[in-house]
């Protein structure tokens, strides 16, 4: 990752989260991603790539697997998952 980069995260960074709480991936600024199931944190784990809207998983074990982003939504794999509100400090 370049210093630019770590300065400048894609828009896409972050946690996005299904509506019931139960799938979440954290899309992290070095191009990883950690997924969680249930209780089951770090179910999957691996790299991903962003082009457009368009998002590319390629996880540790080497299954792949994309998605969209529409309207600051994910679809993957038959799931919508929303972006996690960053917490407040209030």
């Amino acid at each position: 990752m370049t210093m630019a980069e770590a300065n400048n995260p894609h828009p896409y960074v972050g946690m996005w989260v299904t509506d019931d709480g139960h799938v979440r991936h954290a899309l992290l600024a070095n191009g990883r991603y950690d997924e969680a199931r249930g209780n089951r944190e770090s179910a999957y784990q691996g790299n991903y790539r962003i082009t457009g809207n368009h998002i590319d998983y390629v996880d540790d074990t080497g299954f792949t697997a994309d998605g969209e982003f529409i309207d600051d939504v994910l679809y993957h794999g038959g799931m919508v998952l929303r972006r996690k509100s960053p917490p407040t400090n209030e």
